[in-house]
């Protein structure tokens, strides 16, 4: 079978042919996802990892049976850019009928990214929630998931002009442009008296500038660091207020099953959406350079 196979750490993968995997927790891939998590694994970011391997750490498929899942974090060193790979039996979650592969991945990875930081370690009804980095995939669906949950006001912030013209759509009661004279200044005149959370998916300055503008008591949530890590962040400003570090993994799995169920199931309503797009896994070097360079878009890989 064709696999996108990691050969060196820090390298692109390239597809070439590999065993096919046995036993009984094997699924046929129908649409892979790529995450910037797939490029920080690869490059030893995240800690040391052994090559060669299958890159891709979700996907939707058939189980032998015919049944279509979404899974997780496939056992090392089988990925998700296959044709077909193990799974983690406990990282496997039901589809519902009437979603398409490419939103039902979008929602695992980058869905729960953006739910679990709302529902798991906030509750937003009724407060004023920023989203960092609300252009991205993650941010958008975060936009949507604040609206939905009862956020009394919803504030979009990023950089691409055009990205956050269409979090209006979404959802967002106003955007704010990263990447001005004063992020701070910006940030405050759309807080409406202090933001009371904050989902932060860039760190670095952006998130200096959201605490500022935050209002005492808030919880502010980082997913991911965009913009860049490790900021010098002032003990008077986190003062009052609560900062939590988030990944899914931390998460206990039964509480992820949840939310992709309730995530999945907004989405067959039509009140969750995700702008997508495909590359075959014979283009995965092109899909890879794609993520690297920052897409406002969910990338799926077509085995």
């Amino acid at each position: 079978m064709r696999a996108a196979m990691l050969e060196e750490v820090g390298q692109t993968p390239h597809v070439r042919d590999v065993e096919e995997p046995g036993g009984d927790d094997v699924v046929t891939v129908t649409l892979a996802g790529c995450n910037p998590v797939d490029l920080a694994l690869a490059s030893g970011a995240m800690g040391d990892i052994e090559v060669p391997k299958v890159v891709g750490k979700e996907g939707v498929g058939l189980t032998d049976d015919g049944t279509r899942v979404y899974f997780d974090s496939p056992p090392s060193p089988f990925g998700s850019w296959a044709q077909r790979t193990r799974v983690d039996p406990e990282k496997v979650y039901p589809v519902p009928d009437g979603l398409d592969d490419d939103v039902a991945v979008a929602l695992g990875i980058a869905g729960l990214a953006a739910w679990l930081p709302l529902t798991h370690h906030s509750d937003v009804a009724d407060k004023s929630v920023l989203v960092l980095g609300a252009t991205g995939v993650v941010g958008s669906i975060a936009v949507q998931a604040a609206k939905i949950l009862g956020a009394r006001r919803v504030v979009a912030a990023g950089r691409s002009p055009e990205a956050l013209d269409k979090t209006h759509d979404l959802g967002a009661d106003a955007t704010v442009r990263l990447g001005g004279d004063d992020d701070v200044e910006a940030l405050t005149a759309q807080a409406d008296g202090g933001y009371d959370v904050v989902v932060d998916m860039v760190y670095g300055d952006p998130f200096l500038a959201a605490l500022k503008s935050s209002a005492v008591g808030a919880t502010l949530i980082t997913v991911g660091q965009g913009a860049g890590g490790a900021p010098g962040v002032p003990f008077r400003d986190l003062m009052g207020r609560r900062h939590i570090g988030h990944l899914n993994d931390f998460l206990p799995v039964e509480v992820a099953r949840r939310a992709y169920a309730d995530l999945t199931g907004l989405a067959v309503q039509g009140r969750i959406t995700v702008e997508t797009t495909r590359y075959s896994l014979e283009e995965a070097e092109k899909a890879w350079q794609a993520q690297a360079d920052g897409p406002h878009v969910k990338i799926g890989v077509l085995p």
